[in-house]
């Protein structure tokens, strides 16, 4: 019987789990055996009991690494660290997010020991594997969750407020980016009553954006930034610096800037300039959620709330974790239907001619299967 792995997320401030009850018991129907390092869903509100009751075996303090090692699959949330690749079996399957531009040593780690690994940030959009896409699922909820915090953040309402004393005008938001977390970001601060703008190098999304009731601004598309899967590709300096003038006199005047925009396999594109910064008014935020990248705004940092020039640039790498119920719940989801594609009688079985497996697949037979990621590899040699 094969043996899956629920280890319990290292990173500093990482507090999802890649399997809850729900999935561990649909996983254990599959003849999976299940194991979960102690307190591995604890951050997420799910105790050793919950987990033991869906069919998990409960791994004791002190015994990871033999688990680690072990183990014909492991399921995880944050990119592993190079020593816990290092732990993985030969030749077993690692399914979780990766990052893999960033983290060549892993990379090279876990071709060493021949690791099959399944990326989540590399399942390709498309209809097949929606429910697999867990980088929208955890995008969106980065969206919604930036908002909240602008709003706790701001020095005056989002709404429009008819009051006794007089009205208050409603905020204004501009919001750059139009992916899963942008669109969301527009869905939530329109719901709570905010002017929302919002700008995207990708012309396509334009409807999008109107249909939840924010403005696009228009940009002149002399180039588009149109990439595939409907993800935005790196335009030229020229295009961006077009970009920044125009979209520059929509920042001067918000009270709330949300920047999304991430290109990926590639530093986040800088879009906030300084001098747009010294352009807010006093007590305007900013709230970066490219910061694990390098961020849109050349003063955000990551994980830290820094003021300048009067205004609140807030930089958290991972706001999906602040959601941890319901981010387990959904990337659980994902890493299930994805684990369902690979499993024939109770085994793995990796269809290389499958669009979706061929997409996510990093890692295979000690050959590093991404076409980006080996000319990376290549390139530091």
């Amino acid at each position: 019987m094969l043996t899956v792995f629920v280890p319990k997320e290292q990173v500093r401030g990482e507090t999802r789990v890649a399997a809850i009850p729900e999935t561990i018991k649909k996983l254990v129907k599959e003849g999976l055996a299940v194991r979960a390092e102690f307190d591995a869903g604890l951050s997420s509100s799910i105790t050793n009991a919950m987990l033991e009751e869906a069919g998990a075996a409960i791994v004791p303090a002190g015994s990871e690494a033999a688990a680690w090692a072990e183990s014909d699959v492991v399921l995880k949330v944050a990119p592993p660290t190079a020593e816990e690749a290092g732990r993985l079996k030969q030749g077993a399957l690692l399914v979780g997010f990766v990052s893999p531009h960033a983290n060549l040593d892993v990379v090279k780690v876990l071709m060493e020991r021949k690791v099959s690994t399944l990326a989540m940030e590399l399942v390709p959009r498309i209809s097949r594997a929606q429910s697999m896409d867990a980088l929208s699922s955890q995008a969106s909820i980065a969206g919604y969750k930036a908002v909240l915090i602008a709003a706790a953040s701001l020095d005056k309402y989002f709404p429009l407020m008819m009051t006794a004393a007089g009205t208050v005008k409603p905020a204004r938001i501009v919001v750059m980016g139009a992916g899963v977390a942008g669109l969301q970001a527009v869905a939530t601060a329109k719901r709570l009553g905010a002017v929302v703008e919002v700008s995207d190098i990708r012309g396509a999304v334009k409807e999008q954006v109107e249909s939840l009731g924010g403005k696009f601004i228009d940009l002149p598309m002399d180039e588009s930034g149109d990439g595939e899967g409907g993800y935005a590709k790196e335009v030229t300096p020229d295009f961006l610096k077009k970009q920044q003038a125009i979209v520059a006199e929509h920042v001067k005047n918000a009270d709330v800037v949300i920047t999304t925009a991430a290109v990926p396999g590639r530093p986040a594109p800088k879009l906030v300039t300084e001098e747009m910064v010294k352009s807010m008014r006093e007590g305007a935020v900013i709230v970066d959620l490219a910061v694990a990248t390098g961020g849109n705004c050349v003063l955000s940092k990551p994980d830290e709330n820094v003021v300048a020039h009067g205004v609140e640039i807030i930089g958290h790498s991972n706001l999906a974790a602040s959601v941890p119920a319901d981010a387990s719940m959904l990337y659980s989801r994902n890493v299930l239907t994805l684990m369902k594609l690979l499993i024939a009688e109770s085994a793995i079985n990796l269809d290389l001619e499958d669009e979706i497996v061929a997409g996510a697949l990093l890692t295979h037979e000690g050959v590093c299967r991404h076409e980006r990621t080996a000319a990376a590899l290549e390139g530091g040699n």
